[in-house]
């Protein structure tokens, strides 16, 4: 398995015979998230993302999603702290369904609750939250956690036909953050597509109120917005080196070659589904 299934490392179909004495027990560690760089996010997140971090868009296949940037490095997070808490206030929504989350089925209209058996707060010691009740059924902790996972495969599908349309609109350009440390190193990190600005001000009027009635106008300023975060990146990066912040931006330019990658999702199987 990959870096995506991103966090996940031993994702199987929750069930009563398997997990009918299963606990899982909440914890505020976030481990799990150390070794990637970045995460996909839903659209419907982006008012509370764009203060904190830099959204860009990255390709999957033949789709694009919109990820958040939380590392210059590959396999680096730095908005995991040395004692594994999370170092914002928003954490995506990606990031807060773990360890559960959905495997689809080839047709797509099948979706299996699934449970990572690598997360350490899983248990059989009856810590926690239970996940059946003695006579097999789904608690309402379960419950819970469906509703999540439903809501987000939602907002998935919505966030999909608006990085359709991005797409469609030929708005999106390979772009690259480039970073220059206290030290004269020079970094940078590519792999990831923003809006072209000119692009957007060369549509016609009539598709930039079409843009506004449906709020995708919104979510495409709100990413550029967010394209200053890059800086947050940079000085997260210099404080784990010791050395100082600086204020000046990491620019997002023109694609090159040889910058480490965003990681990206990929499709995966889980007893013969696709995970999302």
């Amino acid at each position: 398995m990959t870096a995506q299934m991103l966090i996940y490392e031993t994702v199987v179909p929750v069930s009563n015979g398997r997990h009918g004495k299963c606990s899982i027990e909440a914890s505020k560690t976030y481990a799990f998230a150390r070794h990637v760089n970045s995460v996909p996010l839903m659209a419907v997140e982006f008012p509370q993302a764009a203060p904190e971090y830099a959204i860009v868009f990255a390709a999957n296949g033949d789709e694009i999603v919109p990820v958040v940037i939380l590392g210059a490095r590959k396999d680096e997070n730095l908005y995991v702290q040395d004692d594994a808490a999370w170092a914002s206030n928003y954490i995506p929504a990606f990031v807060r369904r773990y360890p559960f989350v959905f495997s689809t089925s080839d047709d797509g209209k099948t979706f299996t609750l699934c449970v990572d058996e690598a997360f350490p707060g899983l248990n059989y010691q009856g810590k926690g939250q239970a996940l059946f009740t003695d006579d097999g059924k789904h608690t309402p902790y379960v419950d819970n956690v469906l509703k999540f996972l439903q809501e987000y495969r939602a907002q998935f599908v919505r966030t999909q036909a608006f990085c359709r349309k991005l797409k469609a609109l030929d708005l999106l350009e390979p772009m690259q953050a480039q970073f220059s440390m206290n030290t004269g190193e020079k970094m940078s990190l590519g792999g990831f597509l923003a809006v072209d600005r000119k692009k957007l001000k060369a549509l016609s009027g009539e598709t930039l109120a079409e843009l506004a009635r449906t709020d995708e106008l919104e979510l495409i300023y709100l990413h550029l917005q967010s394209m200053r975060n890059f800086t947050e990146v940079k000085n997260r990066l210099v404080l784990i080196q010791g050395g100082k912040t600086e204020s000046e931006a990491a620019p997002a330019t023109p694609a090159a070659e040889a910058a480490p990658a965003v990681e990206t999702p990929a499709p995966v199987k889980a007893s013969g589904g696709k995970k999302r």
